[in-house]
């Protein structure tokens, strides 16, 4: 949950009568990955992005036919699923895409007000309004289907006050790696099919009273080999944020056309994680094994001149490998891991804003040609 790291940006923001907000979202409450092994990838996110344990769920609490452990950091939950029987949906979800995003859950203050307003819009219900107790209180959900087999489930949450939501237990570890720094969800970013991008911020636009705040054509977003295009859609108060990804024609396979190949379908692409010192952030977790994407020490070579005065030196960014970018309302750095799965499919990106709003569009041929390396290696490209 995020909001109050949000506080200057509210619904004032936007005055037009169109956007009156029928949905309003506190946040993002928990993204759910479906792995293939939970218990494996629970100790991956901890030792390798300092995720804290928080709670569990699986036959011991009394669920038959998965196992779910969720972690923390800051504001930021992640939960992991895996089947425990190999005619589960689950299990073919990973069969199909391997790891990968299920849910991007919502945090609402009428989860069953939220299931209304958007199926009545044509939102294709996921999970109808149901309300699960136990001691500690309820918890209302509902939800809807998104792009491929994503979700958006939406939680309430103001009548509980246990460790995560009822049906889980705490989850007590005595392994816990410290954090790495990491805040909450800056935003996540999905890959849709050709000509997908347009009818699903649409889907945003109607059924959700979102607004495409930012649009990147395959001129902005292209290499000597591929390209694509994207639209960056926000909630009224702009604590919620979805860019939209779409192939655009190229000589080569673009790296979105590599993750539909490979995830069989369309998905979320990265999460993209706040934090307030990136260079601390990425030093640890590079301590720690994560893999990040490389551009050429060139990158650096006129990076002031390009985006002006910065706070940080330049030598560590350029040692890390940190991306800068800069718009009206200020400058950002982000750092993009490999994929953190054998597939070349999800990922996460290190985002440190200083003002900024935007997403680094200047850096998007260097990002890209970074990618088009990894991609050609892998023989994809």
């Amino acid at each position: 949950m995020q909001a109050t790291d949000h506080a200057n940006q509210n619904a004032t923001l936007h005055n037009d009568p169109q956007s009156a907000d029928f949905l309003p979202l506190l946040g993002t409450d928990y993204i759910e990955l479906y792995v293939g092994n939970a218990k494996q990838a629970a100790h991956y996110y901890k030792t390798a992005f300092g995720f804290q344990s928080l709670a569990y769920a699986g036959p011991e609490t009394g669920v038959k036919d998965r196992v779910s452990y969720v972690l923390i950091q800051n504001k930021m939950r992640l939960m992991l699923t895996s089947a425990i029987h190999s005619d589960s949906p689950i299990t073919e979800h990973h069969k199909k895409h391997g790891d990968g995003v299920k849910v991007l859950a919502l945090w609402v203050d009428d989860a069953y007000d939220a299931f209304e307003q958007t199926t009545k819009r044509g939102a294709k219900p996921y999970l109808q309004p149901s309300t699960v107790n136990d001691a500690n209180g309820e918890v209302r959900t509902s939800g809807i289907h998104l792009y491929g087999d994503v979700a958006h489930l939406f939680v309430e949450r103001k009548n509980y006050k246990g460790v995560f939501m009822p049906g889980f237990v705490e989850w007590k570890s005595d392994y816990n790696p410290v954090p790495a720094g990491l805040l909450y969800v800056d935003h996540c970013v999905a890959n849709v099919g050709w000509d997908q991008m347009n009818p699903w911020v649409k889907f945003y636009e109607d059924v959700m009273g979102f607004r495409n705040i930012l649009s990147f054509d395959d001129n902005d977003i292209s290499t000597e080999y591929s390209a694509l295009m994207s639209k960056v859609m926000s909630n009224g108060n702009g604590y919620v944020k979805f860019p939209i990804n779409e192939p655009a024609e190229g000589k080569k396979k673009s790296q979105v056309e590599e993750y539909l190949e490979f995830y069989e379908g369309e998905g979320v692409q990265h999460i993209a994680i706040a934090t307030k010192d990136i260079v601390a952030t990425v030093r640890d977790l590079m301590s720690r094994g994560v893999e990040f994407l490389k551009v050429p020490s060139s990158y650096y070579e006129d990076l002031l001149d390009r985006v002006g005065t910065i706070e940080e030196d330049l030598e560590p960014l350029k040692e890390l490998g940190i991306l800068v970018d800069r718009d009206d309302e200020g400058y950002l750095l982000q750092l993009f891991t490999k994929p953190v799965q054998d597939r070349p499919t999800m990922f996460f990106e290190i985002i440190q804003r200083k003002g900024a709003k935007s997403f680094g569009k200047g850096n998007f041929k260097a990002l890209f040609e970074a990618i088009e390396r990894e991609q050609a290696m892998r023989g994809n490209l």
